[in-house]
Order: structure tokens, then C-alpha cells, then sequence
């Protein structure tokens, strides 16, 4: 029960949020009906609780603001009772109220984590009420720079782990160029659901993937490192190029969380001596070639989304008319974004249109992902709400 000296009947109808729960461990009953008074005296809508030990304290602290402690009690003495209501107070600010008036031993005390130290008879109940106020506004303040420190902490851990599984393209040829953007929709991540990765197996041969995992959450980010992961080795490893896709499938299927989680894939293989590319897609948009000044949709099949019935999607072969071309492979978070006050979508001919306009031929390659990230958010009207990724990859001018 609350102290009766400690204001709770006089102000029994304030709001509860208002006031504040105050445990005394005092083992003198005329030091606790002073304190009761001190704070009764002064409106201190402060509900006032008694422990006469440690012991008895340990089974009241739950749900109270802080603990007002006296240093001499039959279990406990000095600065040992205080580091042991310390242990045991959680969230609760603890101030020492204690007749020893010691300059040292206050500082150890508060040094040892009391919020203040008081002395019997110097304090009145003004100055007693706002004592034990900052101390609670203190120990909040603490707490909540303590978690958010933690919360840093763990956001600094979280970005270098994303930052290791960023993909690093395994490519050592000069013969043609690949520039790379990636932007996850989730606030302050580094990684998304959507996927790229280049990988070179042999002086004229080039691989490249751009995925995209359904969702936005952490889950769907891990598993689209998954994916890529296993993509990357299975095309190191040699395995035929129709069963590639097949084989990252079943990876899918086994590590999804749930069965509705599905992925869109594109990729393409370049022959780089034979100037030609051979496309798959996996219900992903097409790449745009750029070639002689014109932008067209690479015409191959759309096939199935991975993770829905599995089936090998059906190889695209593209020949280049000559040895100054481009390539985008994109994720649809580019192109979902609006052009109007509509619900119409900028889309794959949208994307074409952007790319095809007379300001981009001043726009540098390695340039180019980004502009058109650009262009599509002031056709939107605002940031892209998807995961953007994109792999552009040129020959001689690009263009």
C-alpha cells in the first residue's frame, strides 16, 4: 500500500501519468512520516511507498519511478545496499537520502549510479519533490540515450554485413564496360529484394543476372543474397546453361518462409568474341538494347516467375549489328513508378521513350542508371516506393 503520508488521497483523481511512484527504503518510522510529509506538504502528486530492508524493497520496486534510499539498514549498510538496489531496480532512478552528510561518500554514490545524494534534515520538501523529479527525468534521459546507442550500434553492424553481401563483379575484360546501381525501397537499408550480379568464366564469355524477390522486408533482402549467391555458383561450377534457372529455383522454393514468395529473374550470357548474347527471362522485364541511335525491347519470351510451376524458360539469342551497343538489365521498382495523375505506369515503353530522348545523349554511361532513376521520380512526382537495381553493359560508344 501507498505511504499515507505521501499525497496519494489528497490527489487521488490526477491522471495517473502525472505522477510518480517513489519507493522510501528507510527503517525508521520517523524519518519515513517526515519524507511522507515533506512531499504531502507540497502538492507533489508523488505516491509515496515504504520498505523497511532490502529484502522487503525487493518485493515492492516493480513499476516504481525511483527508489529513495537510506544507507544504514538492518540488511544492508553503506554503499553496498546501494549497489544492490542498483542490481535490482531495472528502470528506476535511485536517489540516497541518508543522515551522513559526507562530501566523499555523496560522490562515490553517484559515481556508483545514484542519481543524487541527500542528506536528513538539509533538504525541505521542495527541494525534495524536485530532487526526486530530475532524478526520474535523468534516469529516462540515460535509458533512452542507452538504447538508442544501442540501436546504432546495431544499425552500424547491420550496414556492414550488407555492405559484405553487396555483390563485387567478377569480370576482368576490357571489352566491354558494366555500370551498376542499386537502391533498396526499405528506409535506411542497404539491401532489398532485388539482385544483380556479373560474373566471367572465360576471356570471351560474360554472365549477368538482375533479380527481383517479392516484398521489401529484411527476409526478402536475405534471400535475394541467397539467390545471387547461388546463381554465382552455378555459373562458376559449369552447370549448363539450361539448368541454371531451374536449379536457383529450387533454392527459392527450399528457403522461402512462405509459399507465396516468388522471384523474377533475367539474365544473359555474352559472347563477347562472336559479339552476340543469349537472354532468359523468368516473368522479368525485358532488357532495352541501344544501338544506331534507337531503343528496343529485347523481343525475348517472358516465362514463368520462379517459385510458381517450375519450367525452364526459353533462351533468346541476340545478335548485335555492330560493336557499339548497350544493354540495361533493370528491376521493375524503376518502371511501376506513375507519369501522370493516373494509375498509368511508366512501363517498358516509357523507359524506352526516356531513353530515346535527346537529354540522355549528353549523359555519360556510367552516368546513365542513375539520370534515369532521376527522370522517373519527376515523372512520379516523387521517390520510387520499389527496389531499383539495374546493370548497364556497353560495347565501344554504347549508343
Amino acid at each position: 500500500m501507498p505511504y499515507p503520508h505521501g499525497g496519494l488521497a489528497r490527489h487521488a483523481n490526477l491522471p495517473p501519468g502525472e505522477r510518480l511512484r517513489v519507493l522510501l527504503v528507510e527503517d525508521d518510522e520517523g524519518d519515513a512520516f517526515l519524507v511522507g510529509e515533506l512531499l504531502a506538504e507540497t502538492n507533489s502528486m508523488i505516491d509515496l511507498l515504504v520498505a523497511t530492508s532490502l529484502s522487503a524493497a525487493r518485493q515492492r520496486i516493480t513499476d516504481v519511478d525511483c527508489v529513495l534510499l537510506d544507507l544504514g539498514l538492518p540488511d544492508a549498510q553503506g554503499l553496498d545496499g546501494l549497489r544492490q538496489v542498483l542490481e535490482m531496480s531495472s528502470g528506476a532512478a535511485v536517489c540516497v537520502l541518508t543522515g551522513r552528510s559526507d562530501e566523499h561518500l555523496g560522490v562515490v554514490a553517484v559515481a556508483e549510479g545514484a542519481q543524487d545524494y541527500l542528506v536528513k534534515g538539509q533538504v525541505d520538501g521542495v527541494l525534495l519533490t524536485r530532487a526526486l523529479r530530475y532524478a526520474v527525468e535523468r534516469k529516462r534521459a540515460d535509458e533512452n540515450a542507452r538504447r538508442l546507442r544501442e540501436v546504432e550500434l546495431r544499425q552500424a553492424e547491420s550496414a556492414r554485413l550488407e555492405r559484405g553481401l553487396l555483390p563485387q563483379p567478377l569480370m576482368t575484360t576490357d571489352q566491354v564496360a558494366v555500370h551498376t546501381f542499386y537502391r533498396p525501397g526499405r528506409h535506411a537499408a542497404l539491401i532489398g529484394g532485388d539482385f544483380f550480379d556479373v560474373v566471367q568464366t572465360r576471356p570471351d564469355r560474360l554472365d549477368l543476372i538482375v533479380g527481383d524477390v517479392c516484398g521489401h522486408g529484411v527476409d526478402e533482402a536475405a534471400l535475394g543474397v541467397e539467390l545471387r549467391v547461388a546463381w554465382r555458383a552455378l555459373v562458376l561450377a559449369g552447370v549448363p546453361d539450361d539448368e541454371v534457372l531451374p536449379a536457383l529455383e529450387q533454392v527459392l522454393m527450399s528457403e522461402r518462409r512462405l509459399q507465396e514468395i516468388f522471384a523474377t529473374v533475367a539474365t544473359t550470357r555474352l559472347d563477347l568474341d562472336a559479339n552476340r548474347a543469349t537472354v532468359r527471362l523468368a516473368g522479368h522485364p525485358p532488357p532495352l538494347l541501344l544501338s544506331g541511335g534507337r531503343v528496343v525491347p529485347v523481343p525475348a519470351p517472358g516465362g514463368l516467375l520462379l517459385g510458381v510451376r517450375p519450367r525452364r524458360p526459353i533462351a533468346y539469342d541476340l545478335e548485335f549489328d555492330t560493336d557499339d551497343w548497350s544493354l540495361l538489365m533493370y528491376t521493375d521498382g524503376l518502371i511501376e513508378g506513375r507519369v501522370g495523375p493516373g494509375d498509368e505506369r511508366l512501363d517498358v515503353p516509357g523507359l524506352s521513350r526516356l531513353l530515346d530522348e535527346p537529354a540522355n545523349r549528353s549523359v555519360a554511361l556510367p552516368e546513365l542508371p542513375a539520370w534515369l532513376v532521376g527522370r522517373a521520380e519527376r515523372l512520379n512526382g516523387g521517390a520510387l516506393s520499389d527496389d531499383v537495381a539495374m546493370l548497364l553493359v556497353s560495347r565501344g560508344g554504347g549508343r
